[in-house]
C-alpha cells in the first residue's frame, strides 16, 4: 500500500488513453447503482456518476473541516473497553432489532428516515459499547438510503457518527473504511483517494479489492483516468481481479473526461476479457449521455442494450431520469417516463426518486413523476378516499418549497382527484415542522377555499414558545389568528398564552395592546383557572362577587384541586369549598351543588399520592374538621371512596375526619403427597429367563398363561427372534391373545415371511372376526404383500382397513409414504398407482404431496419424463397437489424436451401462478447448470423474492454440497426485490462451514461489501468461527454471546449458605430466608451477588420493600460495587407502583435507564397505571417520553399510555379533556383499532356514573358519526364482562352496529373460554345477539368451558346436540372430552383421538391460517 500511496502522490491529473487490460472474468455480482436506497432500495455497488466534479485541488481536503490532513478518522481503536457485559449483552440483542427495522424498512420502501437512524445512533450511543457491526450498519445508513436529507447533511451525519461511535471505542476495520467511502461517493463528497490511503495505512488497515474499486469510482467520477489507472495498475499487481464494477466505472471515467469514444469502446473490451455487460453497464453509458443531454445516442443505447437481451428494469430508467433532470435536461424527461413499465415495487422506487429530486430542487420533475403513480396504490390502503402524495407535499414543506409551488401541486392533485384534502395535509406538515410563517400563509389559503380554521390548529406553534417563554412569538402567532377571524378557546388560552405571561396582569396588558377582546367568556374561564391554580384567596373574592357569572365547576376543577395541593391557606380553602356546596352557580342545572363539592373532595383525594397525604395530614384534618364547622357535609358513597383512597394510602388517622362530614342521615350504617416407585431393569436375557420361568410354572399350577404369553412374545419380537416366538405360539396355541397375534404378524413382515404373516392373521380372524389390528400392523402387512406381488391381497387389506375403521392418522402418513417408495422401487408404477388410488378412494388418508409423490417417482426411476410429467399433472388435477415437479422440470431441461417443457410451465402457471412457475424454472435452470437463462428470469419485471422458495432450494444445495449453484442463486437475486442478502451469504457461509472451505467464506465477505450488505451478528459470528478453525486471522469484531461471557468468580464462603438461602427463597419462606441472611451477616460472612440478588427478587415480589432494601444495604456493604438486577429493578418499579408510591417507582425507572437497562413491559405498565390512578397526566408523559427515547421497543402498546392518561384526567374531574383525548385517538385513520377496555372497566369498577355516561356518549357519537366501533363494542363487552346484561342490551338497542363487530365478539369468547367459571357470560352473549358467528366456531369454546367447569353433564349434552345439528366435533374438542370422561370415572363412548392436545390444536391453527389464507387470495 506505500508504493501505491507513494505513486498515488506523484500522479499528474490528466485523462490518459484507454486502458488496455488483459482478459478477465466475472468475479461476484454487479455493483449498484446510484439508486440503491434511493430508488430501488437493495442496489449496494459504487457507481462512479454519484459524484459531482471536484476540483482540481480535491486531493488538498479529504474533510471539509481538516484540509489536507487525516486526523479525527485516523486511527482504529485497539483498546476494548470492559465494560457492564450485562449491558453489552444487552445491546447485542437491541443491535438485531435495530437491524431488523433498518432491513425491513430497507427493503419494504428502499430508504430509511433520519429519525430512525438517529434513534438508533443514539441508542448506541447511549449504552456506550458499540460494536464494530453497529458502526457498520450506522455508517451505511448515512448515503443513498437517506433521500430526504441533502447530501451535504447525509455526509455530516456519517462524520458525527464516525468521530462518536471512535470516541466509545469501536473497532474500525476494513469494511468500515469501505463503508465510508461508498457514503462519500453516494453523497458527491470531494476528497481526496491518497489521503484516504494514507489514513487507512496510519489506522494500519490494509485495503482491499472493494477498497480499491470504489477509490477508482472516485477517480473516475472526477474524470481523472490517470489516477484510477494507478490504483489499476496496483490492483494487477496484487492478482485482484478487474470486476465490471471497474469498467462500469471507467466509462463514467471516460465521459466525465470528455472522451466519450472511449467511453463506448469499454463495452466491447468487457466482452473480450469475458465479462457480458449487465445492466449497470449500460445505465453508467446511458447516464453519461443523459448529462449531455444526446438523446440520440440514449436511444441508440437503450436499444444496443434490448438487442444484446439485457432487460432494463423501472429503476434503471428511474436512474437516467435523475442525471437528465439534475443535468437541467428536464424536456427529455417524459420521453423516459413513457420507458416505465410500473413493475412490481414501482412505488416505493418512484417515491424515491421523488424524494431525491424535491431534495435537489427539482420539485417539477418530482410531481410529473408523482402523476405516474397508479391510483389503486394510494398510501393508506385503509383511506376510503385515495390521499395520494402524501410524502411529496410533506417533502416540500422540509425543504421550503416556494407557497405558490406547494399551493399549484395541492390544486392539481385535488382536481386530479389524486388526493381528498391536500391543503389540509400540507397545513399538518408545516405545523409539525413548526414552520410559523409556511403555517400561517396556509391558513390563509385555507379560509380562500372556504375550509374551517380551527383554534387547535395553532397549538404546535404556541408550543416552543410556551416552552421557552417566548411572549414575542406568541403575540405574533395570536395576531396571526385575528388575521385569520380565529377566537382562541379556552384550552388555547389557559395551556398555550397565558402561562408564557409572568402573571395575569402582564398577559391582560399584552393581550390589549394587541387589541385582542378580554371581554369574552373563554378569557374569564382561562383567568379563572390561572386563579384557581395560584392564588385562592383571590379566587374566592372573584366567585363570591354576586355578579359574578354562572360558571361550571368542570372548567376549572383540575387547576382547583392543583391549588389546594400547593396552597397552605386553610381558610381560603375552606371558603371555597363552602361556596361551591351552597353556591348553586356553580354547578350544573340539574345537579345538587352539595353534590358537585363532594366529587370535589373526592377527586381532590384521588389526586393525591401517599406522600403527599401524609405530609399534608395536618392541613387536611384542620380542613376536614373546619368544612364540619361549616355544616358541608358529603354522601356514604363519597366516603367510602375517600375511605378506600385513604386505607391505600395507610393514613387511616385521616378516615374519622372524614366520616363526621358524612350526612346525618347515612351515618346510621356503616359498618400430594405424591410418591414415587424405582422400576427394577434387568437385562433382555434375564427377562427372558424370567418370563420362560413365570410361563413354566404357571403351566405347571394350570393357571391362565395368556398375559405371560403375550409378554414373552412381545420380548422375542424386541430381539427379532421370530423362529422361537413360532414355536411358543404353536405350543400355546389356546393361550395366544389378539395382542400376541398382533406382534407375530408384525414380527412377520419384518423377516418378509408372507405366508407366515397371512396364516397368522386368518387364525386372529377366525378367534376374533371383529378385531382390528392398529395402522401400523395393516400397512406391514400392506407393503410385503406389495413387495411379493400380491397387490390385489395388499389391497383386500386397505379395504378391511376400511370397514373396520382404522385411521391412518399424521403419525402413519409417513410410514404410508415410504411404502409406497418401496413398491415404486420394486414393483413399478402400476402396483404403487393402484395402491395409492386406494388408500385415497377409500378416504384411509388425505392426499398430499409426499403420498402422491412415489407414482412420480417410478417414473422418474425409468427416465420417463413424458410419464412422470403426466402423472404430476394428473395427481395436481385430481388431489390439488403436484408432487416432485422440481425433479420433472429438472429432467426435462436436462433432456432439452421444449416442448414438454412449455407444457409443463403452461400447467404450472396456470394453477400455481405465474410466481410459482417462475421459480420453478429459475431453480430447474440452477441445477442443469444453465445460469445465464437463470438470471433471465430473475431479470422477469414484477418477480420479487419469495424466502420460503429460496430457503427451500438454498437448504437443498447445503445438503447436497452443491456450492457452485448456491453462489450462483446468491449472485443473480442481487437485484431481486425484497430479497435478504443477508440470509443469502450466510446460506453459502454455513456451506462453507461444512467443507470447511475458509477461502471461499473470506470470498463471500469481501463480496458482502462490494453489495454493501450489513450483516447480522449471528452471520458475522459464523464467519468468525470459519476462519478462527482454520488459524485465519478475523478481520472484523466478532460479536459476544451472553453465554460466552465470564460469570464471576464464586465466593468460597458462600458455599455453605448459598444452596440453603436459595432453597428457601424457591420454597416461598422468605422471611426465614432473610432473617438466615441477617445472621450470616453478623458473622462477616460475604454471600456471593447471586444470594443477595435472589433474596432481594424474593423479598420484593411479596411487597417488602424495607426488608428488600436492608438486604441491599449489606450486599453493597459485603459486594463492592454490588448494583440490583434488572428483575430486581423491575420488581422494585412494580413493587412501588402497587403500593403508591409512584415517585419512587418513577426515580427508579430514570434510574434504570440512565444505567442503560430496560425496564420490563409490566413494569412500564404498572408505573403507568399506578400514575393514572393518582391523576398524573404529567407523570404519565414523562414515562412515555422516556421510553421513546430508549431506542428500542419494548413491545408496548401506545393505549397504555392513552388510557391511563384518559383515567387521569377522569381522577381529576376533567373528563372534557379524557374525551378530547380519547376521541383525538380514534378519529385518526390508524386509531380505529384501538382498545379502550380498560378504561370502560375503571370507570365501572369505580361505580362513576358521570364518566361512565360522559364516555358511553363519546363511543356512540364516534359509532354513528365517525363510522369507529371500537369503543362501542369495549363498552357492550365490559357490560357482558361485569354481569349488566340489561345495561348491555339496552347499549344494544342504541347501536345495533355492535351486533356486526363478530371478530371483537368471538375474541370476547375466546378469551372468556381461557378460565373457568365464564360460560354463563358466553351464554349472556349468545342471548344477545344469537348468531354473531358459526355453531361450529362457536360449540368448541363452549366445550372448553364445560371441560373447565367439569361440568359433565353440560359437555354431554353440548356433545348430543352438536351430534343432532349434524356439526363435525373437532378432535380437539373430542380430546377433551373424553379427557374429561375419564376423570369423572366414566367410560368415553367413542374412539378418544390418539394424539396429543397440543397436537390437534397445531392443527387447529394451520387450518386457520390455511384458510384465512385462502380467503385472501
Amino acid at each position: 500500500m506505500a508504493a501505491l500511496l507513494r505513486s498515488a502522490r506523484l500522479l499528474k491529473f490528466s485523462p490518459s488513453g484507454l486502458l488496455q487490460i488483459t482478459g478477465t472474468k466475472r468475479n461476484g455480482p454487479p455493483l449498484g447503482r446510484l439508486y440503491s436506497g434511493a430508488v430501488g432500495g437493495r442496489r449496494t455497488g459504487v457507481r462512479s456518476h454519484q459524484i459531482c466534479p471536484v476540483s482540481q485541488h480535491a486531493s488538498s481536503r479529504l474533510w471539509p473541516y481538516a484540509p489536507g490532513c487525516v486526523r479525527n478518522y485516523v486511527v482504529a481503536t485497539e483498546q476494548k473497553d470492559e465494560g457492564n457485559l450485562s449491558v453489552r449483552s444487552k445491546q447485542m440483542q437491541q443491535f438485531d432489532w435495530a437491524l431488523t427495522k433498518l432491513d425491513f424498512s430497507v427493503r419494504r420502501t428502499g430508504r430509511v428516515t433520519k429519525t430512525l437512524l438517529l434513534r438508533i445512533f443514539h441508542d448506541v450511543s447511549r449504552t456506550g459499547y458499540p460494536s464494530g457491526n453497529q458502526a457498520l450498519l450506522l455508517l451505511r445508513s448515512c448515503g443513498a438510503l437517506l433521500p430526504e436529507l441533502p447530501l451535504e447533511e447525509r455526509t455530516q451525519l456519517a462524520h458525527r457518527v464516525w468521530e462518536k461511535l471512535q470516541e466509545l471505542g469501536a473497532q474500525y476495520d476494513v469494511s468500515h473504511y469501505n463503508a465510508l467511502l461508498k457514503v462519500y461517493l453516494q453523497n458527491e463528497f470531494k476528497f481526496s483517494p491518497t489521503d484516504f490511503l494514507a489514513k487507512m495505512e496510519a489506522a494500519n488497515v490494509q485495503p482491499n479489492r472493494v477498497t480499491y474499486q470504489r477509490l477508482i469510482a472516485a477517480y473516475c467520477y472526477n474524470g481523472d483516468i490517470g489516477g484510477a489507472s494507478t490504483i489499476l495498475g496496483f490492483m494487477k499487481t496484487k492478482d485482484l481481479p478487474i470486476t465490471e464494477a471497474v469498467f462500469s466505472s471507467l466509462v463514467t471515467g471516460h465521459a466525465r473526461a470528455g472522451d466519450i469514444e472511449s467511453a463506448e469502446n469499454i463495452l466491447p473490451m468487457m466482452r473480450a476479457a469475458g465479462i457480458e455487460p449487465s445492466p449497470d453497464t449500460y445505465v453508467s453509458l446511458l447516464s453519461a449521455y443523459a448529462e449531455k443531454g444526446d438523446m440520440e445516442h440514449l436511444k441508440q443505447t437503450l436499444e444496443a442494450a434490448d438487442s444484446a437481451d439485457c432487460s432494463l428494469m423501472d429503476r434503471d430508467v428511474m436512474q437516467v431520469i435523475f442525471t437528465l433532470a439534475k443535468a437541467g435536461h428536464q424536456q427529455h424527461v417524459p420521453e423516459m417516463i413513457e420507458r416505465l413499465r410500473h413493475e412490481r415495487g414501482y412505488i416505493p422506487d418512484a417515491m424515491n426518486l421523488c424524494l431525491s429530486l424535491i431534495t435537489q430542487g427539482q420539485e417539477d420533475t418530482a410531481f410529473t413523476i408523482l402523476k405516474t403513480f397508479p391510483m389503486q396504490h394510494s398510501e393508506n390502503f385503509n383511506d376510503t378516499a385515495v390521499n395520494m402524495g402524501n410524502f411529496f407535499l410533506r417533502h416540500c414543506i422540509s425543504m421550503n418549497t416556494s407557497l405558490e409551488k406547494i399551493a399549484y401541486y395541492c390544486k392539481e392533485l385535488q382536481e386530479s382527484n389524486l388526493h381528498a384534502s391536500p391543503l389540509s395535509f400540507t397545513l399538518f406538515c408545516a405545523l409539525e415542522a413548526k414552520k410559523t410563517e409556511t403555517s400561517l400563509e396556509l391558513m390563509k389559503l385555507l379560509k380562500e377555499q372556504n375550509l374551517p380554521v380551527r383554534s387547535h390548529y395553532f397549538w404546535p406553534l404556541l408550543t416552543q414558545s410556551l416552552k421557552e417563554s417566548n411572549t414575542a412569538a406568541v403575540m405574533e402567532v395570536m395576531k396571526g389568528m385575528q388575521e385569520l377571524h380565529v377566537s382562541p378557546d379556552v384550552e388555547t388560552l389557559s395551556k398555550y398564552i397565558l402561562p408564557v405571561f409572568p402573571s395575569i396582569e402582564a398577559a391582560r396588558q399584552a393581550l390589549k395592546s394587541a387589541d385582542i377582546s378580554l371581554d369574552s367568556e373563554r378569557f374569564l374561564n382561562s383567568e379563572i383557572r390561572s386563579v384557581a391554580a395560584n392564588n385562592l384567596a383571590e379566587l374566592y373574592t372573584l366567585l363570591s362577587n354576586p355578579s359574578f357569572p354562572s360558571l361550571d365547576l368542570s372548567v376549572f376543577r383540575s387547576s382547583l384541586i392543583l391549588g389546594f395541593k400547593k396552597s397552605t391557606d386553610v381558610e381560603s380553602m375552606v371558603k371555597v369549598t363552602e361556596l361551591l356546596h351552597k353556591d348553586v352557580r356553580f354547578s350544573k342545572e340539574s345537579s345538587n351543588p352539595a353534590d358537585a363539592a363532594s366529587f370535589f373532595l373526592y377527586n381532590l383525594i384521588s389526586s393525591m399520592s401517599e406522600e403527599q397525604v401524609q405530609e399534608q395530614e395536618d392541613k387536611l384534618r384542620s380542613f376536614l374538621n373546619q368544612l364540619h364547622a361549616q355544616n358541608v357535609t358529603i354522601s356514604v358513597n363519597i366516603f367510602r371512596g375517600i375511605r378506600n383512597l385513604l386505607e391505600s394510602y395507610h393514613a387511616p388517622e385521616l378516615i374519622k375526619d372524614v366520616f363526621i362530614l358524612v350526612d346525618h342521615k347515612d351515618q346510621m350504617s356503616n359498618g400430594s403427597a405424591s410418591a414415587s416407585g424405582t422400576a427394577h431393569v434387568i437385562g433382555i436375557e434375564g427377562k427372558l429367563v424370567a418370563l420362560e420361568s413365570k410361563l413354566a410354572e404357571l403351566k405347571a399350577e394350570n393357571k391362565p398363561l395368556s398375559v405371560i404369553l403375550k409378554h414373552l412374545i412381545q420380548t422375542l419380537s424386541a430381539e427379532e427372534n421370530l423362529q422361537r416366538a413360532l414355536e411358543l405360539k404353536q405350543q400355546h396355541e389356546d393361550e395366544m391373545t389378539i395382542g400376541g397375534y398382533a406382534t407375530l404378524i408384525n414380527l412377520c413382515c419384518r423377516h418378509n415371511n408372507m405366508e407366515e404373516a397371512l396364516n397368522l392373521k386368518r387364525e386372529m380372524s377366525r378367534k376374533d372376526s371383529s378385531v382390528a389390528l392398529d395402522a401400523g400392523k395393516y400397512i406391514a402387512l400392506v407393503k410385503i404383500l406389495s413387495l411379493n406381488d400380491k397387490v390385489e391381497e395388499a389391497v383386500d387389506i386397505l379395504k378391511e382397513m376400511k370397514e373396520k375403521e382404522v385411521v391412518i392418522n399424521d403419525t402413519y402418513t409417513t410410514t404410508v409414504f415410504h411404502m409406497l417408495n418401496a413398491v415404486a422401487a420394486k414393483s413399478g408404477v402400476s402396483a404403487v398407482r393402484r395402491l395409492q388410488d386406494t388408500i385415497f378412494t377409500l378416504g384411509l388418508a388425505k392426499p398430499n404431496s409426499n403420498l402422491c409423490s412415489p407414482v412420480v417417482t417410478a417414473y422418474l426411476d425409468s427416465k420417463d419424463m413424458p410419464g412422470a410429467l403426466e402423472a404430476a399433472l394428473e395427481c395436481q388435477k385430481r388431489y390439488n397437489q403436484m408432487p416432485r415437479i422440481h425433479d420433472v422440470i429438472v429432467g426435462l431441461v436436462e433432456k432439452g424436451d421444449t416442448d414438454l417443457l412449455q407444457k409443463a410451465m403452461d400447467f404450472v402457471s396456470q394453477e400455481r401462478g405465474e410466481m410459482t412457475m417462475l421459480y420453478d424454472l429459475f431453480f430447474a435452470f440452477l441445477q442443469t447448470g444453465r445460469y445465464r437463462e437463470a438470471r433471465k428470469i430473475i431479470e422477469t419485471p414484477g418477480l420479487r423474492a419469495k424466502p420460503g422458495r429460496l430457503q427451500w432450494y438454498s437448504e437443498k444445495c447445503i445438503f447436497n454440497n452443491q456450492m457452485e449453484a448456491l453462489e450462483q442463486m446468491v449472485d443473480i437475486t442481487a437485484k431481486l426485490f425484497e430479497c435478504d442478502r443477508d440470509e443469502m451469504y450466510t446460506y453459502i457461509l454455513r456451506l462453507c462451514k461444512n467443507t470447511n472451505d475458509w477461502q471461499k467464506a473470506e470470498a463471500m465477505w469481501t463480496k458482502m461489501q462490494e453489495e454493501n450488505v450489513i450483516p447480522r451478528e449471528r452471520t458475522l459470528r459464523l464467519l468468525a468461527d470459519i476462519l478462527k478453525s482454520n488459524s485465519q486471522e478475523v478481520p472484523f469484531e466478532v460479536p459476544e454471546t451472553w453465554y460466552a461471557q465470564a460469570a464471576p468468580t464464586r465466593d468460597e464462603r458462600d458455599v455453605e449458605y448459598q444452596p440453603r438461602l436459595i432453597t428457601l427463597c424457591k420454597k416461598g419462606k422468605t422471611k426465614e430466608a432473610y432473617g438466615m441472611l441477617k445472621e450470616v451477616d453478623k458473622k462477616g460472612v460475604a454471600l456471593s451477588p447471586l444470594s443477595y440478588d435472589h433474596l432481594l427478587r424474593s423479598l420484593l415480589a411479596e411487597g417488602s420493600i424495607e426488608d428488600a432494601m436492608v438486604v441491599k444495604d449489606i450486599a453493597q456493604s459485603r459486594v463492592p460495587g454490588f448494583k440490583l438486577s434488572d428483575s430486581a429493578n423491575n420488581l422494585l418499579i412494580i413493587t412501588h407502583s402497587k403500593k403508591g408510591q409512584i415517585k419512587d417507582a418513577l426515580e427508579m425507572l430514570r434510574s434504570m435507564l440512565q444505567l442503560g437497562h430496560l425496564p420490563t413491559h409490566l413494569a412500564i405498565t404498572r408505573l403507568v397505571q399506578a400514575l393514572g390512578n393518582h391523576g398524573d397526566v404529567a407523570g404519565i408523559q414523562e414515562v412515555e417520553t422516556l421510553i421513546k427515547g430508549l431506542g428500542t421497543n419494548p413491545n408496548l402498546s401506545s393505549m397504555v399510555f392513552i388510557n391511563n392518561t384518559a383515567l387521569a384526567h377522569i381522577k381529576n374531574g376533567d373528563l372534557e379533556s379524557a374525551v378530547e383525548l380519547l376521541e383525538g385517538i380514534y378519529t385518526r385513520p390508524d386509531g380505529t383499532g384501538s382498545s379502550m377496555s380498560f378504561v370502560f372497566r375503571k370507570i365501572l369498577e369505580a361505580d362513576n356514573d358521570k364518566a361512565l355516561d360522559k364516555m358511553s356518549a363519546m363511543a356512540e357519537r364516534l359509532a354513528n358519526h365517525f363510522a369507529c366501533y371500537r369503543p362501542v363494542s369495549d363498552l357492550f363487552l365490559q357490560l357482558l364482562d361485569m354481569d349488566k346484561v340489561e345495561d348491555a342490551k339496552f347499549m344494544l338497542a342504541r347501536c345495533n352496529a355492535v351486533a356486526e363487530q363478530k371478530e371483537m365478539l368471538l375474541s370476547f369468547v375466546a378469551q372468556k373460554a381461557q378460565s373457568p367459571g365464564q360460560v354463563g357470560k358466553i351464554k349472556n352473549l349468545l342471548s344477545l345477539i344469537p348468531d354473531f358467528t358459526e355453531k361450529e366456531v362457536l360449540y368448541p369454546y363452549i366445550m372448553k368451558c364445560h371441560v373447565m367447569d367439569k361440568d359433565l353433564p353440560s359437555a354431554k349434552a353440548l356433545h348430543e346436540q352438536m351430534q343432532k345439528e349434524g356439526i363435525v366435533v373437532d378432535e380437539l374438542s373430542l380430546k377433551r372430552l373424553a379427557v374429561l370422561y375419564r376423570k369423572t370415572g366414566e367410560m368415553v363412548p367413542f374412539p378418544e383421538p390418539p394424539e396429543s392436545f397440543k397436537f390437534y390444536a397445531d392443527k387447529l391453527k394451520e387450518r386457520a391460517a390455511k384458510a384465512q389464507a385462502t380467503a385472501e387470495e
